[in-house]
């Protein structure tokens, strides 16, 4: 069985809670202002909400700003539209930095996920890989063939054109960032694979690897994780762009799901420095005590956008 924190409650009696029930509730944007864009179509996926967070100032002057992209758009901003009551208040993150001259201060898209999320997410070249039987494994639990070639096709043909006829954004590579958690950060560094010509810079919070955590005899679950990081770490080191150009964050916690993650990171770590990439241009940090949920992603947001927004 693999996991992901949105299909991950049932059947895991062995695993602490995720921390659902968190009371902390921020308060819709005070900073800034949303725009909301309801059920943008596509020829590529299924309709869905787009909002936009305008920074300060951003009405005061005729500048262009650098552009983040977030997935899983209604957990971003407002807490009452959060799936989980919880959100990770990027418009405070973001004016605070951007104020204190900490990064550069950009617009915020978010991009709201649909009932397809774990198709649209999970990235379609690393499934393809697989031998038959894992392959045919993991489609079951995501409900079919992957949907992410299609979904970034979205972001890069329509949205972002969209967004840069729209608003006064800067739209080189390297004002174009891409981030998310759990698969969201998996298709954060699809996208950054995929598209190395649009996306400058990929955030990869709580990345969900696939997961097996149901006891297997002889040896099968060892050898099942081995296949599977071994394939997709071939996948990701032919995938990587130029690190000269782009900057590429992973982070983890060690608490509920993302406790199960130290395995398959620590080898896709490996990867990524093996492929040239420093740490001017790399980081993997874990923090600890850190759970998977937007409170914690919440909690540490500062130290992604530091990384890949930082001022010129």
């Amino acid at each position: 069985m693999t996991l992901d924190r949105r299909h991950a409650l049932k059947g895991l009696v062995a695993l602490p809670m995720l921390g659902l029930a968190l009371s902390a509730r921020a308060e819709a944007p005070t900073t800034g202002r949303l725009v909301e864009h309801p059920q943008m179509t596509s020829a590529h996926v299924g309709p869905r909400d787009v909002t936009v967070w305008l920074p300060p100032g951003y009405d005061a002057t005729d500048a262009g700003w650098p552009v983040l992209y977030m997935h899983d758009g209604q957990n971003l901003f407002d807490s009452a539209r959060a799936g989980y009551g919880v959100e990770w208040g990027v418009d405070e993150h973001v004016s605070r930095l951007g104020s204190g001259g900490q990064i550069r201060m950009p617009i915020v898209v978010g991009v709201h996920n649909t009932p397809l999320r774990l198709r649209e997410y999970v990235p379609a070249d690393m499934i393809r890989a697989l031998p038959a039987d894992i392959r045919t494994d993991l489609l079951t639990l995501y409900g079919g063939a992957p949907l992410s070639d299609g979904y970034l096709r979205f972001l890069v043909e329509e949205l972002k054109p969209f967004i840069d006829r729209t608003y006064r954004t800067r739209p080189a590579r390297g004002d174009t960032v891409i981030m998310g958690s759990s698969m969201g950060g998996l298709i954060s560094l699809y996208a950054l694979m995929k598209h190395p010509e649009v996306f400058g810079s990929a955030g990869c919070l709580s990345t969900h690897w696939p997961l097996r955590i149901e006891r297997l005899d002889d040896n099968r679950l060892e050898r099942w994780r081995e296949t599977v990081v071994r394939t997709w770490s071939e996948v990701i080191a032919r995938g990587l762009p130029d690190p000269a150009a782009h900057r590429l964050y992973f982070d983890r916690g060690d608490e509920t799901l993302d406790q199960f993650y130290a395995f398959f990171q620590s080898r896709i770590d490996t990867v990524v420095t093996a492929t040239g990439w420093g740490p001017e241009r790399f980081r993997s940090l874990v923090f600890p005590g850190a759970e998977h949920n937007e409170a914690s992603w919440n909690q540490r947001l500062d130290t992604p956008l530091t990384f890949l927004l930082p001022p010129e």
